[in-house]
C-alpha cells in the first residue's frame, strides 16, 4: 500500500528538524515523489501481479513494507 508508505515517510520527515538531517529529509521527499509517480504505480502494479502469480510475495503492501524495514516500524 503506497499510501501507507507515504504516510510513514511523511511522519518520519516531520521529525527531521536538525540542520544535519535536511539532506536526509530531501532524499526522503524525493522517494515520496517517486512513490506518487504514475510510472512507479504502473511498475509496482506489474511487479505485484507477477510476483503474486509466481508466489514470490504474499504481501500486497510492498512500499509500506519497504518503508517499515527502512524506518524500523513495528509490524502490524
Amino acid at each position: 500500500d503506497t499510501d501507507r508508505a507515504l504516510v510513514l515517510l511523511e511522519e518520519y520527515c516531520k521529525k527531521l528538524r536538525k540542520p544535519e538531517e535536511q539532506q536526509l529529509k530531501k532524499a526522503i521527499r524525493k522517494v515520496m515523489g517517486i512513490f506518487k509517480s504514475s510510472l512507479f504505480q504502473a511498475l509496482l502494479g506489474s511487479f505485484t501481479k507477477k510476483a503474486t502469480r509466481h508466489g514470490t510475495i504474499s504481501h500486497p503492501s510492498l512500499p509500506a513494507a519497504v518503508a517499515c524495514d527502512v524506518l524500523g516500524c513495528p509490524k502490524d
